[in-house]
């Protein structure tokens, strides 16, 4: 871990849970887990409930079919346990695809899924596969090799470009809490330059256009990390080139990400200029109710932001362009290598906002992170002047809640694990969704009058 050798808090799960994640919020797709007892039901609360309380769905949570393999199926091997689930999965589970997720058990015993999947697959009920062991990386990783399978087994191989349509990466259903909305709001910014997006996962997902990602005009990754290694293997296959832009959240982030779309995809700039124009133009109209409150009440902070690659920078990046806090500490908690850090720190350089936090750090143990906002605000107790960097805002998980008392701050919980907000359509990406994130954050500091 970095630096050191536990884990504590954990702010993900395996491999197999953010590969299920996935999975089980494509259009009907029927996941079936081929793994140990308990994996699934675990899941539900760990992985899903963490994420502003959605446990369940479809083939989610306490429904998902799985093998639950026993001590017989560890001796002789689990493959025939297995095609008797998908047999049983094609009588009772209606589904337009079958998705097979291997877990731990069956990777360690060598159970040669993917021979048993290429004999059950065929045109009327395809089956797809994804090896995503736990012990092979964490929930960031499943949805990665969930994506791959996706390019792999469902995209046409020969396919003419549509110049219109793009592909929407990065965004791992379950590991970002908001990520119905925010797909939803990056989709809405996407239309305004005369684009369609192809989601891949949530309510507005479409199975025939997944099948059709391979003729996208570009894949675009919003994000350092998340959706890379698929969006390269898709330039290997189909020749799609991809673009990276950060999660667009709130006003300013929303005028970068279009102008890096428009200029990736040679949309005229006036065309994009003219979107940006309208958008914003709207976008302050809204605000300006609000702002004669904001500054009477002097509702600027100082903030502590704690997230993963995609929110830690974007929110940072949010509240000081558009709301002017002072982002003091920034808090990356992925665990990643040092290649990754540095891959980090270049796509900040080039794609985020003109304005640093003052501190980023890359740290996932909560006590690291509260030695280091102490090494900030120190305590005002027996001092004659009060601590010049505050009042304090904490822009976290609902793990940040602890810190947020003992630094007398206000609280709200934006980033996983999420256990005190129940969340259904809520996002914060695009013009809508940085007003909405400034109502819940307004609300977060004044809620106590």
């Amino acid at each position: 871990m970095t630096n050191a050798s536990y884990v504590e808090r954990p702010r993900w799960s395996c491999a197999l849970g953010g590969a299920l994640a996935a999975v089980g919020n494509l259009p009907q797709t029927v996941p079936i887990l081929h793994c140990g007892p308990g994996c699934a039901g675990n899941f539900a609360w760990t992985n899903n409930g963490a994420s502003a309380l959605n446990v369940t769905g479809p083939c989610l949570g306490l429904n998902v079919p799985a093998t639950n393999l026993q001590e017989n199926e560890v001796v002789f091997g689990g493959l025939e346990r297995l095609k008797e689930e998908i047999l049983n999965c094609f009588e009772i589970m209606e589904g337009s695809i079958y998705f097979v997720l291997t877990g731990c058990l069956p990777e360690v015993i060598g159970d040669d899924v993917e021979s048993l999947v290429l004999e059950l697959n065929s045109p009327k009920r395809p089956v797809l596969f994804s090896s995503v062991p736990g012990f092979n990386g964490d929930s960031y990783k499943g949805y990665e090799e969930a994506l791959k399978t996706i390019f792999l087994g469902l995209a046409a191989k020969k396919t003419s470009k549509n110049s219109s349509l793009v592909n929407v990466l990065g965004v791992p259903p379950a590991m970002d809490p908001f990520w119905r909305g925010n797909l939803e709001g990056i989709e809405s910014l996407l239309s305004l330059l005369g684009l369609k997006s192809n989601l891949f996962f949530g309510p507005r997902a479409d199975l025939e256009l997944i099948k059709k990602s391979g003729s996208a005009a570009k894949n675009i990754v919003v994000s350092p990390l998340y959706g890379l290694e698929a969006a390269e293997l898709a330039l290997a296959l189909y020749g799609l080139d991809y673009v990276q832009a950060p999660l667009p959240i709130g006003a300013a982030a929303s005028e970068r990400f279009l102008r890096i779309v428009g200029q990736a995809l040679k949309i005229p700039s006036t065309k994009v200029e003219a979107a940006i124009s309208e958008a914003s133009r709207i976008h302050y109209l809204y605000l300006e109710p609000i702002i004669d409150l904001y500054n009477d009440m002097e509702l600027q902070r100082h903030a502590l932001v704690v997230g993963d690659v995609n929110y830690a920078l974007a929110l940072s990046d949010f509240l000081i362009e558009d709301l002017g806090w002072a982002s003091e500490l920034v808090a990356v908690v992925n665990d990643l290598t040092e290649s990754q850090k540095e891959a980090v720190l270049d796509f900040r350089k080039r794609l985020g906002g003109p304005y640093s936090p003052e501190k980023l750090i890359f740290e996932n143990r909560a006590e690291a992170i509260r030695q280091e906002a102490f090494k900030i605000w120190k305590s005002d107790e027996g001092k004659k002047y009060r601590n010049d960097r505050k009042p304090i805002f904490v822009a976290g998980s609902s793990l940040e809640r602890t810190l947020a008392a003992q630094l007398g701050a206000a609280h709200l919980s934006l980033t996983f694990p999420v256990t005190n907000r129940a969340v259904l359509t809520t996002g914060y990406t695009g013009y809508l969704g940085g007003l909405r994130l400034t109502e819940d954050l307004v609300d977060a500091c004044v809620s106590g009058r």
